[in-house]
């Protein structure tokens, strides 16, 4: 069959296939205006849930002033080239102490992307004779960089630690005959659920198990541990992470990534990561507001004080009304429901029109039939009054889906 032929009766893919319903509303939405807790959507302001600006940095103003004046004494080209041939600076290696210093890490590489960046920390890790075990729940990044990998691997239950024990006796038989060593993988704070990686308990396994363990903190940099300094903070295990990664995607409102280790194995990751060898430096205008905001985060601890004040009404208020957030210590807070994909997106069709709060809704195939997450992200920026007025709106059309309401065909919401 002819590729494109193929692709043409796929009819989009399990997501894409919605694509006539959704693009543009439900999917690729424009949020638009400046970054904040009310952005404009399809013409009107909306109280905005859905945007990984946990610590308001997107638009705080010395952001923006760091990030203008990085483009204009620079350029967006500068430097030109990757970072092994003509792309080096003296504020990238600032950049890479700094954040090695604030996680507590001895050395750290900059990374164009965390998705790309996780990806090919797995592969430069790695051999064919090596066996990795990782959570059920991992992110897609770290899927994909498993797919890069010629050995054997094991996954085991999310955060059970059983499973996990089970799993590493099958890898560290494994391992012996291949004679290679175990990675295990898993995250600091699951994005989607809000869980955290039972770090500390995962580090103590290394009294019967030998093993290195590489945690994704994309969403614990900046939110969790002292001053933020991330999920393994938390748990004070840092020492037992023997590679963090973390991205500025989310707390650091930016573009980028960073991995830390050990200083040996931090160059290791410069001379072998070909995800940066063949690659472009990052721009100086990011490395430039990478440092303004590292130091914003240093200095405001008020920052992650107020997000946490916010989290905690937020997810106190779901619970005293009875809504299920799941198991969630973090900042991300899914609200649980059970409704077909047409009830879900009738219901955020009503949230959106009527009541004006836009968040993201979760459904098949990410999630099983029949069951629907509305997942919130508290920042530093929003109120107690946006918290309140966001447990009346779902309380309003909690009450709306147990009536039957949103049972009707699927709405036509797409861009024409």
């Amino acid at each position: 069959m002819d590729i494109f032929e193929r692709l043409q009766k796929n009819a989009g893919g399990p997501i894409g296939m919605y694509q006539k319903y959704s693009h543009g509303y439900f999917s690729f939405p424009k949020l638009e205006g400046p970054i904040g807790p009310r952005m404009m959507f399809r013409g009107k302001e909306v109280l905005n849930w859905s945007l990984n600006n946990y610590l308001g940095l997107a638009n705080h103003p010395e952001v923006r002033e760091a990030d203008a004046k990085g483009a204009a004494d620079f350029g967006m080209a500068a430097p030109m080239g990757a970072r092994m041939m003509s792309g080096q600076t003296k504020y990238h290696e600032q950049l890479e102490r700094e954040l090695a210093a604030f996680v507590g890490k001895e050395d750290a590489f900059l990374l164009n992307y965390g998705y790309q960046g996780m990806i090919s920390i797995i592969d430069c890790l790695l051999t064919p004779s090596d066996v990795v075990v990782y959570d059920a729940e991992a992110h897609a990044c770290i899927i994909d960089g498993l797919r890069l990998h010629r050995g054997k691997r094991f996954v085991f239950g999310h955060n059970d630690m059983n499973s996990l024990r089970k799993q590493l006796g099958h890898a560290t038989k494994l391992a012996e005959e291949t004679k290679g060593g175990i990675l295990v993988i898993t995250e600091g704070v699951f994005g989607m659920k809000g869980d955290l990686g039972k770090l500390d308990e995962i580090v103590a396994l290394k009294k019967e198990f030998s093993f290195r363990l590489l945690v994704d903190d994309a969403h614990g940099f900046g939110t969790m541990g002292e001053g933020g300094r991330g999920t393994a903070s938390h748990f004070g295990v840092t020492d037992g992470v023997d590679v963090l990664f973390n991205t500025f995607a989310k707390s650091m409102a930016g573009i980028g990534a960073f991995v830390s280790s050990h200083k040996w194995l931090i160059d290791f990751f410069r001379y072998n990561m070909r995800s940066q060898t063949y690659a472009k430096s990052l721009p100086m205008p990011m490395v430039m507001g990478a440092l303004k905001r590292l130091d914003l985060i240093r200095n405001h601890p008020e920052f992650q004080q107020k997000l946490w004040t916010i989290t905690r009404a937020l997810q106190n208020g779901f619970r005293e009304r009875g809504f299920n957030i799941g198991a969630t210590n973090s900042p991300v807070t899914p609200v649980f429901l059970n409704g077909s994909i047409p009830e879900a997106c009738n219901l955020v069709v009503d949230l959106r029109e009527n009541h004006n709060l836009f968040c993201s809704v979760v459904v098949y195939p990410v999630i099983p039939k029949g069951e629907m997450i509305l997942r919130i992200i508290p920042t530093a920026v929003h109120t107690l009054e946006d918290v309140e007025y966001t447990l009346n709106c779902f309380s309003s059309i909690r009450g709306k889906l147990e009536a039957g309401e949103y049972n009707k065909p699927m709405p036509d919401m797409a861009d024409k």
